[in-house]
């Protein structure tokens, strides 16, 4: 019998559910119609009764196709709705639907005929495409194509699962059928239980009356050709057993060869494991134990390989097949061959052709990581400065080692948190990470758990704590709590879910909801956050969408009106973080709700992202239109302390310098939009950031004026469909005088906040309304006064001293003498100042100027292959003290040296040898800096 790559896929694929789809021939070859029949009631039930048209959408699985998802020759487009693709109704077969493909499955898709045809690949849809029929747990349906050679082909049409899980007494109807006549027989455990001589087809029915493990097969014997094919069937124990105390949901390793496995699955019957330990087939040895509150399923398996890798899933009721909801790491046959072995080295392969879905992977005797720095102390909370990153969208090479050489950058910055966004298992690999599927298992496309140990590790020794961005308003179909309780035909949560709600209880919601008021939910989450704060030491979560943990009773659908409920849901989970994470763990609540529950939360120990956060007012101020940063001031919100999280830009809000160019304003020759004006006024918004008491945070890359639109899309056009897609990486900013001057700034900034008391001070006042705004703070240590002008026109503003005397500007480290404190100061449009009491060092913006005093300055060659040594060339117009460094892509200095004193005219120098990569080659004199690129490849 022909052996189909995708063969065993396709028999799993309808093995957990009645037959989706059959055809007619019942053994088609690609040279011949075929009749597709699909059962809307059957598989995920998303068009039963539906009462619509229904359409085909379709392709092929060829002898090229890399997975099963690797659709070749599709005919159809999804949400367009021709009557050439649509299903024809059968006469008075409800929700059964037929379609021709003709004169051939070769011809119908324009298959070359030195490509095999292995499957046809099929998807059901409504006309617009937001009704969809697909098999159980969501996936793809397949229908096979046999070899027109005339060998003997057979299979089952009854039943149609691969796993059966039956109780003592049920019966099982048994249909198989041969593609040319043959003596059929069937057996049970090698019992003949039916013989057909000279048939193509032979049934029975098996009364279940005997315990254990079943395997039914069906042999046709044509003249002498033999052929089998089989089914297994077990018979569900009592396998009642109290779990040992203390058992958690989940993987337990008891020792290097021994592991105890735990699934919560309440109003389940019973549960089967299936693995690469017993080669993910169906063994009473394997059913789990039942503990006797009906709930808590668990096994121990015993006699592992240390270091050997294992994968495994549950068969639950015999009808559904998941990997553990509490997995560390899942296998993905879909995205998981996108991963590459930089990314994720020795990554184990999917077991193909033995299960499908997802699988968790069991690494017994897996070394502990030894951590370097132990009792970590984390920033004050009410002094961070948090860096947010995507790392999708910040380093090409989008691993956890690469961010761990990008530290330097970040350290040198000055920022003392870094948040990543989402970097749990999410669907798919390019994603913001908002479409959580398994909360607790690292997503692979970032790196390994050891890579990820060590870039924890790694930024605790700069003083940088880490913060994860963490999803658990919602999940999405890949999760397994959402497969276990799922209504394929309302593309919902069932009512009877421990987990979700059946419809979302607010109007912020995406993916599933749920239900926080659930004490399944809360021990699943809780479960969860202790599994990141004590496995990685991570210092603290920032909580997404923390205003739709709420079951809404009585309340308005947009869930911003005060809710006690939510309110003690979200204290208990602080309570568990700092259980687990100590009292010094951060817990940062993304909320938008009324700022009565803000000051609760506060109060209680959390930050917020602020029920109104100024981002707006800080762009328009930058843009030069009328705004009011007071909302960063926590106190307008009615908290007693700093704990509102203000950010000028994040993930979710556009980019400053993007609205500069494009919409800000002018007045004569000054112009917001010029780039040199934009980024100036960036670092002006900055000023009046930094400076005002609380945490902060700031996007990736808005320190250098990163000015691509949040909606940019890869093929360089601008649509709010792709906010989600990746964006252009570039690190090459840094090699621009006018952006690294505004990191410079940034870098100034977070220096003075964070080494100066005043900053933290309770006693200040904002004046930030109109466009000549002002911040005095009162300290012991100084007193500080900020001044700007955000209007496009000159202005003179009060500064309001504090006190007469002496004042000292931070960036120019010019003195005023003050005698009159109310004396006006006139601000140039974009200019802003810093005055303090006490004198600072004063900031090195360098890098303002193109160093003028140089006139020709190239790198020859500027590509070329590691173990060159490419020369650098310069010509100065005057004699000049010049200062070399090489900073590679990252911002890290790989090579400095002081050329020293050199005369007006032509010079010349070899550079070192540098291993491959993008380098800049700063040139620096007193009159600024000249920078240029290099390139080194393999």
């Amino acid at each position: 019998m022909r052996l189909l790559l995708f063969a065993l896929l396709i028999t799993l694929t309808t093995a957990l559910s009645a037959q989706v789809v059959y055809t007619e021939p019942t053994f088609p070859t690609d040279d011949e119609a075929i009749t597709i029949f699909f059962d809307a009631a059957q598989g995920t039930k998303g068009l039963e009764d539906c009462g619509c048209d229904v359409y085909l959408h379709t392709g092929v699985i060829t002898n090229n196709s890399t997975s099963p998802s690797d659709w070749k020759y599709v005919q159809t487009q999804w949400g367009v709705a021709d009557d050439d693709w649509k299903l024809e109704p059968v006469a008075g077969q409800p929700n059964l639907y037929s379609y021709e493909i003709s004169p051939s499955a070769r011809s119908y898709y324009g298959v070359p005929s030195a490509e095999t045809i292995e499957a046809i690949s099929l998807v059901f849809r409504n006309a617009d495409g937001t009704l969809e029929g697909k098999d159980v747990g969501g996936t793809d349906i397949y229908a096979p194509i046999y070899a027109a050679d005339g060998a003997l082909q057979i299979n089952f049409s009854s039943p149609n699962s691969q796993f059966l899980a039956v109780e003592l007494g049920d019966n099982i109807d048994v249909t198989a059928n041969a593609s040319a006549t043959a003596d059929l027989a069937l057996y049970d455990n090698g019992v003949l239980l039916e013989s057909a001589d000279n048939a193509t087809s032979i049934s029975t029915t098996i009364n279940v009356t005997t315990g254990g493990n079943h395997l039914v097969e069906m042999i046709a014997d044509a003249n002498g050709v033999l052929d089998t094919i089989s089914f297994q069937y077990v018979v569900v124990g009592d396998n009642t057993a109290a779990a040992p105390a203390g058992t958690e949901p989940g993987i337990t390793y008891l020792s290097d060869t021994d592991v105890r496995l735990a699934l919560v699955a309440p109003l389940k019957n019973n549960v089967f494991l299936l693995g690469s330990f017993n080669n993910y087939t169906l063994d009473a040895d394997f059913q789990l134990n039942r503990d006797p509150n009906g709930e808590l399923y668990w096994i121990e398996l015993t006699g592992l390989t240390p270091g050997e890798d294992y994968t495994y899933q549950y068969l639950v009721d015999g009808e559904t097949l998941i990997a553990d909801p509490y997995s560390e790491v899942v296998l993905d046959p879909f995205n998981d061959q996108f991963i590459s072995d930089e990314t994720y080295p020795n990554l184990p392969p999917f077991p193909n052709g033995l299960t499908q879905g997802r699988v968790t992977l069991l690494q017994p005797g897996r070394a502990d990581y030894d951590w370097q720095v132990d009792n970590f102390e984390r920033p004050d909370d009410k002094n961070l400065v948090i860096y947010e990153l995507l790392l999708r969208d910040f380093l090409e090479a989008h691993d956890y080692q690469t961010l761990i050489d990008t530290l330097d950058y970040l350290d040198n910055l000055g920022i003392n948190a870094i948040e990543l966004m989402p970097v749990n298992e999410f669907e798919g690999n390019i994603s913001w990470g908002y479409n959580p599927s398994y909360h607790m298992a690292l997503d692979k496309y970032y790196g390994t758990i050891d890579d990820f140990k060590m870039f924890v590790d790694a930024a605790h020794a700069r003083g940088i704590a880490v913060i994860l961005d963490v999803v658990y308003n919602h999940a999405f179909s890949q999760n397994p709590y959402v497969q276990l309780y799922f209504d394929g035909a309302a593309f919902r949560p069932t009512p009877e879910s421990p987990y979700f709600n059946v419809e979302a209880t607010h109007a912020f919601n995406v993916g599933y909801d749920f239900n926080h008021e659930s004490p399944y939910t809360v021990d699943y989450v809780n479960r969860v956050m202790r599994y990141w704060l004590e496995e990685f030491r991570i210092d603290g979560f920032r909580f997404d969408l923390t205003k739709g943990f709420t079951q809404n009773v009585g309340g308005p659908f947009d869930a911003g009106a005060y809710d006690a409920s939510r309110i003690a849901i979200l204290k208990n989970y602080a309570d568990e973080v700092w259980d687990a994470g100590g009292d010094d763990a951060y817990v940062i609540l993304e909320h938008f709700a009324a700022d009565s529950e803000e000051q609760e939360l506060t109060a209680y120990g959390a930050l917020t992202w602020g029920g109104y956060n100024p981002h707006d007012e800080y762009l328009e101020a930058s843009m030069g239109y009328n705004s009011d940063f007071s909302r960063a001031d926590y106190r307008s919100r009615g908290f007693d302390e700093p704990k509102a999280v203000v950010y000028m830009e994040s993930h979710d809000e556009q980019r400053m310098v993007y609205k500069n160019q494009q919409f800000g304003a002018s007045s004569g020759d000054y112009d917001v939009r010029d780039f040199a004006t934009g980024l100036d006024r960036a670092g002006a918004a900055a000023a009046f950031f930094y400076t005002i008491p609380g945490p902060k945070m700031i996007w990736q890359f808005g320190e250098l004026g990163y000015d691509f639109p949040i909606n940019y899309c890869p093929n360089g056009t601008v649509d709010e469909g792709c906010r989600t897609d990746p964006k252009p990486i570039r690190w090459d900013y840094f090699a621009s005088a006018e952006r690294r001057e505004l990191y410079l700034v940034h870098k100034a900034l977070i220096e003075l906040k964070l080494e100066n008391e005043a900053f933290c001070t309770d006693d200040f006042e904002l004046n930030t309304g109109g466009k000549l705004k002002s911040i005095h703070l009162n300290h012991p240590s100084m007193d500080v006064v900020v001044l700007g002008n955000f209007d496009v026109v000159a202005g003179s503003i009060d500064p309001d001293f504090q006190q007469s005397g002496d004042w000292f500007e931070y960036f120019s480290g010019e003195t005023l003498n003050v005698a009159n404190v109310n004396a006006p100061i006139d601000l140039e449009p974009g200019e802003y100042r810093i005055y303090t009491t006490m004198q600072l060092e004063q900031p090195q913006l360098t890098g303002v100027a193109d160093a003028p005093g140089i006139g020709v300055a190239a790198v020859q060659p500027n590509v070329a292959k590691t173990g060159v040594q490419p020369t650098l060339y310069l010509e100065l117009l005057e004699s000049e003290s010049v200062g070399l460094r090489i900073i590679n892509g990252l911002g890290q200095v790989f090579y400095s040296e002081n050329l020293g004193q050199l005369p007006a005219g032509q010079q010349q120098f070899v550079l070192p040898r540098l291993p491959a990569g993008q380098y800049f080659v700063e040139l620096r004199t007193n009159g600024g800096v000249r920078t240029l690129r290099m390139q080194l490849v393999d």
